[in-house]
């Protein structure tokens, strides 16, 4: 048997020292993520207003209120609101919802007047909104559960394509869009190039389809109105790879799990579950239907102007059901507006 080698002075060899733990290097991120993120990832609030309510100290990290976003947080910190723990993040869910003229999209209005979040199916879970639409536009609106997913789609480097059906007040000719075409300053604010194709002419108005990849606020509107026109109706078709399809004024359907996390690349163990049916707010009319603009008909057909992009929900490729057939309830099908099975 082997015994450990002698020194040369006859002395035992000194016993092995145990491995220090490697030290962080300087400058490394800190572990988990932001106090902010957490909290909307958690459905609680947008990013925004969830470094409100730290300012507001309604936060709480491990029993101790905080007063600043800038804090990382991990699984093992127990964090609460207003003296409650934080509930479990959701999984991630969209919906398709046809805002109505009228409606504010907001979660409150300093003036009092309807929000979108007021007639909004009861059953829903807490939800935010992709973006906006003025009170005086309609069409879709993307809404979801999930803080991460809203900040994506806005982000302008995500730069997916709005489609407008927008109705204007005049005769106008193909060349008096290329201003809008070549993109603008109006007031010292730069305007993106749009698309902007002219449909047909109906007594005093005519029809346009009008694309942009930013969402400054009314800039359709205000696009038109700089080259000297008006709009009195504006319908927003489709978002990106999302559109309008059949929904109604005040309708909302949730979109398939796999149709999410396709479009928007979530991993595997991200996946949303199956979705539930979602119904328009019971005892409560969800919009007064506004109608199919003259000459286009809304959603499908009025979301296909440079080809078939399919239906919300549905792979590409697949033939939408004939007239009279049941929806698809695969993706949380939609209910007529105003009524609850339920009740």
């Amino acid at each position: 048997m082997s015994k450990t080698p002698a020194s040369p002075k006859g002395k035992p060899a000194p016993k092995s020292q145990p491995r220090k733990a490697t030290a962080k290097p300087e400058g490394a991120a800190p572990e988990g993520d932001r106090i902010a993120k957490v909290l909307s990832r958690a459905g609680v609030a947008s990013r925004r207003e969830a470094e409100r309510m730290i300012a507001e100290g309604r936060v709480s990290v491990n029993g101790k209120k905080i007063d600043s976003p800038a804090l990382n947080v991990t699984a093992k910190d127990r964090i609460s609101i207003d003296g409650q723990p934080l509930p479990e993040a959701e999984a991630p869910r969209m919906w398709l919802y046809y805002k109505p003229i009228g409606l504010v999209t907001s979660n409150s209005d300093e003036k009092g007047r309807t929000t979108i979040f007021d007639e909004l199916p009861e059953d829903m879970p807490r939800v935010m909104t992709v973006g906006r639409l003025d009170l005086n536009s309609e069409g879709l609106l993307l809404l979801t559960n999930d803080g991460g997913i809203k900040r994506k789609l806005e982000l302008p480097a995500t730069g997916w394509l709005r489609r407008y059906r927008v109705r204007i007040n005049g005769r106008p000719k193909d060349e008096d869009f290329a201003p809008l075409r070549k993109g603008l300053v109006i007031e010292g604010e730069r305007f993106q190039p749009m698309t902007v194709s002219l449909d047909r002419q109906q007594g005093a108005n005519a029809w346009l389809t009008v694309g942009l990849r930013e969402g400054k606020n009314r800039e359709i509107r205000r696009a038109m109105e700089d080259i000297g026109f008006s709009v009195n109706r504006l319908l927003r078709v489709s978002y990106g790879p999302f559109q309008l399809g059949n929904l109604k004024p005040g309708e909302v359907e949730e979109l398939r799990a796999r149709v999410v996390r396709d479009q928007l690349g979530l991993a595997e163990e991200e996946e949303i579950p199956a979705a539930r049916p979602t119904r328009a707010r019971g005892g409560k009319p969800a919009g007064k239907p506004m109608g199919k603009p003259a000459g286009k008909p809304v959603g499908k057909q009025a979301a296909q102007p440079s080809g078939k992009q399919g239906n919300p929900g549905r792979t590409a490729g697949k033939a939408p059901p004939a007239r009279g057939t049941r929806p698809d309830q695969r993706g949380g099908g939609k209910r007529p507006a105003g009524k609850n099975p339920r009740r």
